[in-house]
Formats: structure tokens, C-alpha cells, sequence
């Protein structure tokens, strides 16, 4: 047992993953081996499980890409920059059961214009087949309003819709920034920062609001 609390140690991995159930698993699936059971090597866990992982995600998928057949669905894109300031565009497929991640491509080299959006928006809904597309969604910005002109010009039957949580913190922003608001809310940031910036405040706070719950239940 030492043995296993060095290595968690060396490996950087917290000492709380030693509550995970499948942690129990492994220790049990070890101890069938007996004591001259023999470890696997690097090349049958890194490639072995990995192609075995991308098969089992093409299964799960099946059952989306059947509802994308049946009841259609809607692309989702976005843009982020990572902690390296790389710029990584992102596509997403939803429909009625749930929503997939389908693929991303790093920009940061492209000047994200509308153009550049459409293309990319385009070219996934050519590979998924257009007869399956409802709607695309985007953020408010100027340049996937732009994307959004030139998709209705060659895909008028497919709707392109902005994304109502960026409307819904528009509008709040612009309230917050109204000086009947500025005041309150300016507080209200301080003291979200101050229990968020310190474990004890927060779990209280996460402590009151599960009594909360309860007493609501009850």
C-alpha cells in the first residue's frame, strides 16, 4: 500500500483519485494475476486501447447520426483561444438526443473573417449532407453575421440563428452598465470574487446552499 501512495506521488496524480471505484477495480483485476503477473507494455495500452476508445465513440455516435438522419439537426461554432494564444475553431453537432463534438482546426495564422467562417460552416455541412441540416448557430458577431449572409445565398433553406445566451449577457451587460445597476452589481462582483478566492468562504457558501436545498425539499 506504500508502494501505490509513492507512486500517485512520483506520477502527480492527487492522492484523492485513490477513491475512484475503477482504482478498486484495478486492484482487484491486479490480484487475480498473483504475484508473478507481469505488467503490460507501453504499445498495448497507448495504441491497443486508444483504437478500441475511437471504436467504441463511433458506436456511440451511431445513434445520433441516426436521429440526424431521421429528425435533422444544427451546427454549432464557436472560437477560443487556448493558454499557447493558438486561436482553435470548433464544430458541434446537436440534435433532439444530445450534442457531439465533430471536429476542430487551429486559425491562428487566418484572419477570421466571414468568408472564413462560411467556409469552414459549409464544407461540415457538405461532409454531413445537407439534407440533414435545420440550423447553425453562432454567437452575435460581426463576422459570423457575415458568415450568415453568405450561407443564406447558397443555402437559403438552412436557417442560421444567434446563440441566445450571448444575446441574454449582451443584454445584461448593457443593464449592468446602466447607473441605476453599476453600483450593485460592481459589489455583487466583489464578493464573488472574495468567496471564490478562498476555499473556506466557498465551501461554506456550497454548504448553505445544499441545507438550502434540503430544507426545500423537506
Amino acid at each position: 500500500m506504500f508502494l501505490t501512495f509513492e507512486l500517485l506521488q512520483i506520477s502527480g496524480i492527487p492522492f484523492h483519485s485513490i477513491n475512484n471505484e475503477e482504482f478498486d477495480q484495478l486492484i482487484e483485476a491486479a490480484g487475480r494475476f498473483s504475484p508473478g503477473g507481469m505488467k503490460p507494455n507501453q504499445h498495448e495500452i497507448r495504441e491497443k486501447l486508444l483504437y478500441e476508445e475511437v471504436e467504441d465513440t463511433k458506436k456511440l455516435l451511431k445513434q445520433q447520426e441516426q436521429e440526424w438522419s431521421k429528425n435533422g439537426c444544427s451546427i454549432m461554432t464557436d472560437a477560443w483561444t487556448d493558454q499557447k494564444r493558438r486561436s482553435i475553431m470548433n464544430l458541434c453537432v446537436n440534435c433532439s438526443i444530445g450534442t457531439s463534438f465533430l471536429e476542430s482546426k487551429e486559425a491562428s495564422a487566418e484572419s477570421h473573417t466571414g468568408e472564413l467562417i462560411f467556409q469552414y460552416v459549409d464544407s461540415c455541412i457538405e461532409k454531413l449532407g445537407a439534407e440533414k441540416m435545420v440550423q447553425v448557430f453562432t454567437d452575435n458577431a460581426s463576422n459570423n453575421m457575415a458568415a450568415k449572409d453568405l450561407l443564406y445565398v447558397k443555402r437559403p433553406n438552412i436557417f442560421w440563428s444567434s446563440c441566445a445566451t450571448h444575446t441574454l449577457n449582451l443584454i445584461l451587460e448593457g443593464i449592468g452598465k446602466m447607473k441605476k445597476f453599476k453600483n450593485t452589481i460592481g459589489q455583487a462582483k466583489a464578493l464573488t470574487i472574495i468567496i471564490y478566492g478562498h476555499h473556506k468562504t466557498l465551501a461554506l457558501m456550497t454548504s448553505s446552499q445544499k441545507i438550502v436545498i434540503l430544507l426545500g425539499l423537506a
